[in-house]
């Protein structure tokens, strides 16, 4: 039977006892052959196991013990020197990830939780997309241009200019300042509340001898976890490179916003930010090449939200076919065909929102043997483990949704997997997903056509929003709640919602999907009058009961 020597940093050793202590602990765990402790003072102790005794099971030991172990390095005794295996003797960490963004920095906070040394490397500013480019800018962007449409004011000061005019700059300036104050306390300071967790600056490449170089110097660990995100796609459209296409990260930092733009694609980013420019007064047209906007929801979701976004002044054009782009000046057209006929459409700026690249390119990814998908993410089991066993990945550089809470909750897994053998996978069976429009879109669980798909015998009900008092009384009945079912059982197989604060909403919906609950689970439960989320109960009360013909709160 193979056989491997593991090496510990032992912490809170104080005397020649604890050194016993030690060593009878480790020589507990069945599997161990022979363990050195070379004095308490040398903080070390040296394992020969059996290859299938858990490290995790030995650091237990030493816990139970009063002591804590963290490994220094591994060596398989049955692989000649040189080998993958033998190249684990001298690590520089436990834990070593590469990327700083939100799923590199719940991998690197879970590897120091489990008593590891942890390395994160970083290339570019730190914080990845969420907090610089993603999330964060760009929804307080989309909370100022509502709070203009809506109210004629925004809750930062200094936004509206003694001529009622939403001033852009002061706009753009405020969000970048939300941004670098997020990005010190959640990422920077954070940091520093850590210290078994070293910060190493610069891009990171594998080498074929599995070390991993960072300009010119080199780095081993025990388990590696990839967290490099994606970055905007720019698909290969003729021209299209030429004319400089914006991008949600480039539009959002504009010195003057464009007079037109167009915007390529009719996903989130898409109507998030198209809808945010029109109310910042820009004339935007939004061509989709499916056949409707957010092709991922329900049907019902994307007619209606096309139809408040031409309230709104803004142009759809669904089924569109992008041919190639041109440029004359600053005047860009978009060249396509639609319905069998060509179209050109000018415009002073166009938007790219056709998904995101996963960050792989230049890794090195090759000399390690892991493997990429046709999109260039790589590629992953449920419990985030690459083609190389000691390489794990998360977040968006992976084929995983790329929600920000999706990133850090597959980091933190990937490392408790890698660290202690592949023991949970990632469940994504009941999955939150919100789109900031105004009315918002928020969904979990199966669509209608994907429960059909199956197998299941499919009940769904829509509730239009004014049937929800709380709409009523805003004031603002735009909007649905579609509830989907199994007919046999009653089970809630999905919910989604088109509605102002929907976000808020989908989270009891997602409780009842995770949880198995039933329509008769809503309807026997208690909502608080006047607030969105009783939809919910009015919603499921419809399969029963014809909601139009009830009282308040009555059910």
């Amino acid at each position: 039977m193979a056989k491997q020597r593991i090496e510990f940093d032992i912490r809170g050793m104080t005397c020649s006892s604890c050194a016993i202590h030690v060593k009878k602990s480790l020589l507990s765990v069945p599997g161990v052959e022979n363990v050195d402790v070379p004095g308490w003072e040398s903080g070390k102790a040296t394992v020969v196991t059996d290859q299938e005794v858990n490290t995790k099971t030995l650091s237990s030991a030493v816990a139970n013990a009063g002591y804590h172990a963290s490994i220094k390095s591994i060596q398989n005794l049955e692989t000649p020197a040189g080998s993958e295996s033998a190249a684990q003797e001298n690590v520089d960490f436990d834990l070593l990830v590469i990327g700083g963004g939100s799923g590199g920095f719940a991998a690197a906070i879970k590897g120091e939780e489990l008593g590891y040394q942890v390395g994160i490397i970083n290339g570019g500013t730190i914080g990845g997309t969420c907090v610089n480019v993603g999330c964060v800018p760009s929804k307080t962007l989309i909370r100022a241009a509502e709070a203009w449409q809506n109210a004629g004011h925004h809750p930062f000061s200094g936004v509206i200019t003694s001529q009622t005019k939403l001033d852009w700059h002061v706009v753009r300036n405020q969000k970048d300042e939300l941004v670098k104050g997020l990005r010190q306390k959640k990422y920077v300071d954070v940091l520093e509340a850590y210290q078994n967790i070293k910060l190493i600056k610069g891009y990171a490449t594998f080498a074929t001898d599995g070390s991993v170089h960072v300009g010119d110097k080199s780095y081993r660990a025990f388990r590696y976890v990839i967290a490099t995100g994606a970055q905007p796609r720019i698909l290969p459209i003729p021209g299209l490179a030429e004319a400089q296409p914006l991008t949600s990260t480039t539009l959002m930092d504009l010195d003057e916003l464009p007079k037109s733009l167009i915007i390529l694609g009719g996903r989130a980013v898409a109507l998030e930010l198209g809808q945010t420019m029109a109310r910042l007064g820009v004339k935007v047209l939004i061509l989709q090449r499916s056949t409707r906007l957010v092709p991922d929801h329900e049907p019902e979701i994307g007619r209606a939200i096309q139809e408040y976004l031409e309230q709104e002044g803004i142009t759809v054009l669904t089924g569109v076919q992008i041919e190639r782009v041109s440029r004359e000046g600053e005047i860009r057209t978009v060249h396509a065909k639609m319905m069998g006929q060509s179209r050109a459409f000018d415009t002073d700026q166009i938007m790219v929102a056709l998904g995101r690249q996963p960050n792989t390119i230049d890794l090195g990814l090759d000399h390690v043997g892991v493997k990429l998908d046709r999109n260039g993410a790589i590629i992953i089991n449920e419990y985030q483990q690459t083609s190389n066993p000691i390489i794990y990945a998360s977040g968006d550089v992976t084929p995983n949704p790329d929600y920000v809470y999706v990133a850090a909750a597959s980091g933190a897994l990937a490392v408790s997997n890698a660290m202690n053998g592949n023991h949970k996978p990632l469940d994504l069976s009941a999955l939150p997903g919100v789109v900031f429009t105004d009315p918002q879109i928020a969904s979990v669980g199966l669509t209608e056509e994907e429960a059909r798909q199956h197998g299941y015998k499919v009940k769904a009900n829509t509730l239009p929003l004014e049937y929800v008092p709380r709409a009523l009384a805003a004031r603002n009945v735009r909007g649905l709640i579609k509830m989907v079912t199994d007919e046999t059982s009653g089970t809630i197989l999905g919910v989604h919602v088109l509605a102002a604060e929907a976000g808020e909403v989908i989270q009891t919906a997602t409780m009842a999907v995770k949880f198995g609950l039933k329509v008769s689970d809503l309807t026997e439960t208690l909502f608080p009058y006047l607030t969105q989320v009783e939809g919910l109960k009015l919603a499921a009360l419809s399969f029963t009961k014809d909601v139009d013909k009830l009282s308040c709160c009555a059910g």
